[in-house]
């Protein structure tokens, strides 16, 4: 069982959020993934600003074992989240009308990515149809794509913050990039099934914050793990890619933002711009324990090697929707950190946070 999202979190995303709610007033959402990271955060700051401004909204979330979700979110078990089972290639169209839908299964942390990529491709594009096939029967008039960043490829490192308009993408002939791939062609999808409703597309980026998974390959994640454990903190690689972290509640506030208020058909990128060396965040995350925990790099550059990079440019989104990294990164990885050890699993002795 994990605890509830930090109150705090929830009030902050409702104060970035608030006036955008009233279109759900009684409307109905409908949630792909609501079991994942992206989902948690969903289905529990819709609960809260449900709540809070009584907008006696319902939302229905697709799930493949409702149990298990059920046993780590008891909290979320109330009257306005029903939980549907079913896969989401297959699942049956529940009945009635929804005027919204988010379809954010198949995260990139998802073993599928690098265990049986064929299958991940198929989970990705009919997975994204089916859900659409469903919108479009539902008559829903805004649809959400959570997309990913991975629709780019790899970035070219004299490209140091990746726009919308960037035309590169995955390599087709590199099984590894069935997850990029596949988010092309779901985006794809969504333009196809333009005319029928709203549809928007959010390409995700990095991000830290409760429920991320902690034991896959996202690097902070690793790096909060080692941390909750009392170190040391590791950094598999050279420590020299550059990435960009936004804290999670921020990402709703994005999420939430883009499925009111996004242009249809134009896709925006979610994340931060502040980038930062992988060695920087596993310092940033040693510095934020007490007593400060030690960092080892087990790869050295290779030289004249330039950095990877995996940063967006998110100058549409501020520019046309006002939004921006409210958290900064170092106070998302003490949030992450504070959250973590007040769950049993991972609590250990001894360990506390500079605040």
């Amino acid at each position: 069982m994990m605890p509830p999202l930090p109150k705090d979190d929830l009030r902050h995303i409702l104060e970035h959020t608030r006036e955008m709610w009233e279109e759900l007033r009684g409307g109905r959402l409908f949630v792909t993934g609501g079991t994942g990271f992206f989902g948690c955060w969903l289905l529990e700051s819709f609960a809260f600003a449900n709540r809070e401004l009584g907008l006696g909204a319902s939302l229905t979330a697709l799930t493949r074992n409702p149990e298990a979700f059920q046993e780590k979110m008891p909290h979320l078990a109330n009257a306005s989240i029903q939980l549907l089972r079913g896969d989401v290639k297959t699942f049956a169209f529940p009945p009635g009308e929804f005027s919204h839908a988010i379809h954010a299964a198949t995260e990139s942390g998802t073993s599928l990515a690098t265990e049986n990529p064929l299958e991940m491709l198929d989970t990705i594009v009919h997975g994204t149809r089916h859900a659409l096939h469903f919108a479009a029967a539902a008559k829903t008039r805004k649809f959400l794509l959570t997309s990913s960043g991975a629709v780019y490829g790899r970035q070219p490192s004299e490209v140091t913050h990746i726009p919308e308009s960037y035309s590169g993408a995955p390599d087709p002939s590199d099984p590894r990039s069935a997850y990029g791939e596949g988010k092309r062609v779901a985006e794809l999808l969504c333009a196809t099934y333009g005319p029928a409703m709203e549809t928007k597309v959010a390409r995700c980026f990095a991000f830290v914050g409760p429920h991320l998974p902690l034991d896959v390959h996202f690097a902070i994640g690793n790096f909060v793990r080692d941390a909750l454990r009392g170190g040391p903190i590791l950094v598999q690689g050279d420590g020299t890619p550059r990435r960009s972290y936004l804290y999670a509640a921020d990402l709703a506030i994005w999420l939430w933002t883009i499925l009111f208020k996004g242009t249809p058909g134009i896709p925006y990128n979610v994340g931060s711009s502040e980038d930062r060396s992988i060695a920087e965040v596993a310092r940033l995350t040693a510095e934020t324990s007490e007593p400060p925990l030690e960092v080892r790099i087990l790869r050295s550059p290779a030289p004249g090697s330039a950095p990877l990079r995996y940063v967006p440019s998110t100058d549409r989104a501020e520019r046309e929707l006002g939004l921006a990294p409210f958290i900064d990164v170092r106070t998302a990885i003490l949030k992450t950190l504070d959250y973590y050890s007040s769950h049993s699993v991972w609590k250990t002795p001894g360990l506390s946070t500079r605040s």
